[in-house]
């Protein structure tokens, strides 16, 4: 078996020495060139109240950057009590849902606006934080819907709501 060439370029790594890419990233989370100018980052493992993630979320969604709305829900759900977990996890999958459905990839869009739904379903009785648990899920399933053999749309344009 030949040897594989090894890359001689050493990984980018944080602070704390944990690997990070330190790429920059377009408003759809999509990797650019090293040097090019790319949208500001999220800082990863910002601990929020729900208050400040949902209007923190609900800011970039409105701006069309759904990847980093993402960000701001996972760091939610990794911070959030044992019984909102779900919660936010379906959030972040909402707003990967979106990302997806800008990049044009509906199929994977779909995928993650039901999966998210799903996961949010459970809160709709009483949900927590004033999240639109209703609101969102039929959101996701009427975009889910009309992803397929539509143009990308315009991430701005299908946010959701995450409050009502």
């Amino acid at each position: 078996m030949a040897d594989t060439p090894r890359r001689s370029r050493a990984r980018d790594r944080d602070a704390e020495g944990r690997a990070r890419n330190a790429r920059p990233r377009d408003g759809l989370g999509r990797p650019l060139p090293y040097g090019s100018p790319g949208v500001e980052r999220q800082a990863e493992g910002v601990v929020r109240t729900p208050a400040q993630a949902l209007a923190e979320a609900q800011r970039l969604l409105d701006a069309g950057r759904p990847f980093h709305a993402h960000e701001v829900l996972e760091d939610a759900w990794k911070a959030g009590p044992p019984q909102e977990r779900e919660l936010w996890r379906g959030l972040a999958q909402l707003a990967v849902g979106v990302t997806h459905a800008a990049r044009g990839n509906p199929t994977g869009a779909a995928a993650l606006l039901r999966r998210g739904a799903a996961s949010i379903e459970p809160y709709a009785a009483a949900p927590p934080h004033g999240v639109d648990v209703a609101g969102l899920s039929a959101w996701a399933a009427a975009l889910a819907g009309e992803l397929p053999g539509a143009a990308a749309p315009s991430a701005a344009r299908v946010a959701p709501r995450l409050r009502g």
